[in-house]
């Protein structure tokens, strides 16, 4: 029989790198420690942690430049060409929010179950920075904590599918893609209802209360939804008013 040989450790090494980025614990577009602080935090040669490096840049993983290595936003061949897509389709905010609600609902019920005691510390943690900003009214930084306290649940839910596919939609969320944020957080009633909105899904996953994280981040999501849609139709009714008006340089004198 041919004996079996022994994963080479740069393919060790790689294959351990290749788990943390699944894990979540590195993430996209994060840089790397330096090839000598990371090989002695591995405790592996500098030649075998390179040609790791490097067969995770064939994998399309990370991503070598002048800076130092960096994981990549490996979803981004998808994510791109879809945002495009939704951009164009008036339909697509409906639907992201049905789809949000779906999963998000999950993912609080999850976390509220399988959050280990730092997660519910980091959920806390987010939550006063939530409140601090909103405090001092920084519309902002208020709106980075919304994008923060999600993706912390996400991963506290430790469902590794939820976990990346809800954070590439969060970025399309942070680029706009579905609607205008920052519009609606200079909208005052509507960051204090999510600011108790936050807070419930929030507090109901750091008391492991399943039922209530579900219900909280349904009507977080509800919410959200029917008030972006209320904003559309009333920015579409203001520009057919407008038109209206001017329609008289469409006309012969």
């Amino acid at each position: 029989m041919e004996r079996l040989r022994a994963p080479k450790l740069a393919e060790a090494i790689a294959e351990h790198i290749e788990r943390l980025i699944l894990e979540g614990v590195l993430r996209p577009g994060e840089k790397l420690a330096s090839e000598r602080d990371l090989a002695e935090r591995l405790d592996v040669s500098r030649p075998s942690l390179r040609d790791a490096l490097a067969l995770l840049e064939q994998r399309g993983l990370l991503a070598t430049g002048r800076e130092g290595t960096r994981v990549t936003e490996f979803l981004a061949g998808l994510t791109d060409p879809l945002a495009g897509l939704l951009q164009s389709n008036e339909q697509v905010t409906a639907d992201y929010f049905e789809y949000r609600t779906a999963v998000e609902r999950l993912a609080a019920g999850l976390a509220a179950v399988r959050a280990t005691a730092p997660e519910r510390q980091a959920i806390r943690d987010c939550l006063a920075e939530m409140a601090a900003a909103h405090e001092v009214q920084n519309a902002t930084r208020e709106a980075e904590a919304d994008i923060v306290l999600h993706r912390l649940i996400y991963a506290a839910s430790h469902n590794l599918v939820i976990l990346h596919v809800m954070r590439a939609f969060s970025e399309m969320l942070r680029r706009d893609i579905f609607f205008n944020r920052t519009s609606l957080f200079t909208n005052a009633e509507f960051r204090e209802a999510l600011l108790v909105q936050h807070r419930a899904i929030g507090e109901a996953v750091v008391a492991a209360d399943p039922e209530a994280a579900e219900t909280a981040a349904f009507e977080h999501l509800k919410f959200t939804g029917e008030t972006v849609a209320r904003t559309h139709r009333d920015a579409a009714r203001a520009d057919l008013a407008v038109r209206r008006l001017n329609r008289s340089t469409l006309l012969s004198g």
